[in-house]
């Protein structure tokens, strides 16, 4: 169907991830950075030029727009979503990215920092794309094809199905969103003016993957308040919390329960920031696991390793505070199977071979299918996220582009 078609979605791609998008975990506005606008604003013209009349940034950066039906059948809307912003692990500033045509399986070097190298041994994936063009950064930022590649495969879909009105779906919203970096993707989504039954996020890796679970997460932050004095007054009298703060993170287990000791479906607790002062410190933890028991069983074993702390602290106190994030999707999706079911049928439609995967992290749609928006995750070719060695090859992006437009033509034969 598409053999013909002159895909955009890598000139897309090119011109986004030079958009400075990176939002800001410490930021307490929304979105944590206006930058993020900046491209909400690109995305918003080219969906008009395309012809969808509707499609417009609200106060909160987020992108609205809806491709109209061209079938008479009553179809659900789907909803296509992918976030705008990028991780505040590596600089987004000044992203230079760079083709690599007919990648040969030899190591990348890059050219704007030559001690960073993409080394075909340290990245499996790429043994399986020789052949392929290959987009990296140039070496001092991380590329932003998570999620832009995201982005770029969903406008590109967009701009084919609506110069191709013969090919028959339902109405398809789109929606694209700020911080979804930090947890806070869909914190103001308009649930009833995004008008839609089910949801998929093109926000996933290697090419035919579909994430139908993914942790579950809760953020904790401890807050210690210790005793100030003057240093050279202080015997008898000084309680350091930054020392206290430094004691609760040395007391976590070396070899379990941390992200760099596990895989699969293990869990962990992670201290991501520590800051303070010798009166009052804080650490923020990230807790995570695919069932809910055991997210709670990593809290409760967190809060004895404060409390073991603690009381070898006397006139130091401390709180400990749970803030949920997100709850593992599948518990949702097993309830719609024909959502992950028909990703499957247009993954194989486009060529592929599905490959059913869990997802040790979260997206939007994590969120949002607890908001009521069944939504499972489709691969994008996005890999090596978070990084100055991230990569995406522009094959990938063509096949999710495929996906897209076969997903939408399945569930309207379907309904």
């Amino acid at each position: 169907m598409m053999k013909d078609y002159k895909y955009t979605v890598a000139d897309r791609f090119m011109q986004y991830v030079q958009v400075d998008t990176q939002s800001d975990p410490l930021s307490d506005s929304f979105p944590s950075t206006e930058k993020q606008k900046d491209l909400a604003r690109i995305l918003v013209s080219e969906l008009l030029d395309m012809g969808i009349s509707d499609a417009h940034m609200d106060e909160y950066g987020y992108v609205y727009a809806t491709i109209p039906a061209t079938t008479d059948k009553k179809v659900p809307v789907i909803c296509l979503c992918s976030h705008m912003d990028t991780s505040s692990d590596s600089s987004g500033t000044g992203v230079k990215p760079i083709v690599h045509k007919a990648y040969t399986g030899a190591d990348m070097i890059l050219p704007d920092d030559t001690t960073q190298i993409i080394r075909a041994a340290d990245h499996p994936y790429l043994k399986e794309k020789i052949g392929d063009d290959i987009i990296t950064a140039s070496g001092t930022t991380l590329l932003g094809a998570d999620n832009k590649a995201g982005v770029a495969e969903i406008m590109d879909a967009a701009a084919f199905l609506m110069q191709h009105p013969d090919v028959k779906h339902g109405a398809i919203r789109i929606l694209f969103t700020p911080d979804e970096e930090i947890g806070q993707g869909v914190k103001y989504v308009d649930m009833q003016k995004l008008g839609a039954d089910f949801g998929y996020t093109m926000d996933g890796g290697e090419l035919g993957s579909l994430e139908d679970e993914t942790f579950s997460a809760d953020a904790v932050k401890i807050v210690i308040n210790g005793v100030s004095a003057h240093p050279g007054m202080a015997k008898g009298k000084l309680i350091s919390a930054i020392k206290i703060a430094s004691e609760i993170v040395d007391a976590l287990p070396k070899d379990i329960l941390s992200p760099e000791t596990t895989e699969d479906r293990q869990g962990f607790i992670h201290p991501v920031r520590m800051h303070g002062v010798v009166e009052t410190a804080e650490i923020d933890f990230i807790i995570r696991d695919f069932t809910t028991r055991e997210l709670e069983a990593h809290e409760f074993y967190l809060r004895k390793v404060m409390d073991s702390v603690m009381s070898r602290h006397e006139g130091a106190t401390a709180t400990f505070k749970v803030t949920e994030q997100y709850r593992n999707m599948k518990e949702v999706l097993d309830q719609h199977p024909q959502v992950v079911a028909f990703a499957e049928e247009a993954i194989k439609r486009a060529g592929i071979e599905p490959l059913k995967m869990s997802i040790r992290g979260g997206t939007d749609g994590s969120r949002l299918s607890f908001m009521g928006l069944p939504c499972p995750n489709i691969f994008t070719g996005e890999m090596s996220f978070h990084s100055k060695h991230e990569y995406v090859s522009i094959q990938d992006m063509q096949k999710a582009v495929d996906t897209i437009v076969h997903l939408v033509q399945v569930w309207e034969e379907r309904s």
